[in-house]
C-alpha cells in the first residue's frame, strides 16, 4: 500500500513505543529469570517451582504472544524487501528457538532450568537490539509502508499504556506453540 502522505512523526512516535514495551519486557524477563536462578541456588525447591511456574506462565502469555503479533504485522511487511528479507528470517528463526527452550524450561528443574531461563533471557535481549535498530528503523524508513498502521490496536506489541495499543490478539497456548 502506497501512503501518499506518511507521518514520519508518528512512525518515530510508534518506533518509541514499541522500543518502550520492549524495554518492559526485557526487565521482565530478567526479573523472572533472576528469581528462578535465585531460588536454584538457594535450594529452596518451594521457591523454585514457584518461579519457574512464574516465568512459563509470563512467556506463554506475554512472549510468545508479543512475538506472533510482530510476525503478521511487522515482519510480514519487511519479509518482502530483498533489503530485509533475511534479517526477517533470521528473526523468525530466533522465534522459533525461544519457543524451543520454553518448551525445554517446562520440563526442566534446577540448574538445568536456571540455564535455559538464562538462554531465553539473553537470547530475547540480543532479538530486541536487532528489532529495535534494524527492523523498526527499516520499516519506518519505507515510504510506502506505515509503523503506525502496522502495530494500530496491537497491545501486544507497543504495550497497554500506548495509543497504538488496543484489542489482545487471541489464541490458545497450543496454537502459540506449535
Amino acid at each position: 500500500m502506497v501512503n501518499e502522505a506518511k507521518d514520519v512523526n508518528s512512525d518515530q512516535q510508534a518506533i518509541a513505543a514499541v522500543e518502550h514495551h520492549h524495554g518492559q519486557m526485557l526487565t521482565r524477563l530478567s526479573h523472572l529469570t533472576r528469581a528462578l536462578v535465585d531460588a536454584v541456588e538457594s535450594g529452596k525447591k518451594p521457591a523454585e517451582h514457584d518461579a519457574h511456574a512464574l516465568l512459563v506462565e509470563w512467556c506463554e502469555n506475554d512472549l510468545i504472544p508479543h512475538a506472533l503479533a510482530e510476525e503478521s504485522a511487522l515482519y510480514e511487511r519487511a519479509r518482502s524487501r530483498p533489503e530485509a528479507s533475511l534479517l526477517v528470517e533470521g528473526m523468525l528463526a530466533e522465534h522459533r528457538v525461544i519457543t524451543n527452550t520454553l518448551e525445554e524450561l517446562r520440563g526442566a528443574q534446577g540448574i538445568q532450568a536456571a540455564a535455559l531461563a538464562t538462554a531465553i533471557e539473553r537470547l530475547f535481549a540480543q532479538h530486541l537490539d536487532k528489532e529495535n535498530t534494524l527492523l523498526l528503523p527499516f520499516i519506518a524508513s519505507q515510504p510506502d509502508l506505515s509503523l503506525v498502521e502496522a502495530v494500530e490496536g496491537l497491545h501486544e506489541i507497543v504495550g497497554e499504556a500506548h495509543p497504538h495499543g488496543g484489542e489482545h490478539l487471541h489464541t490458545t497456548t497450543e496454537s502459540r506453540l506449535t
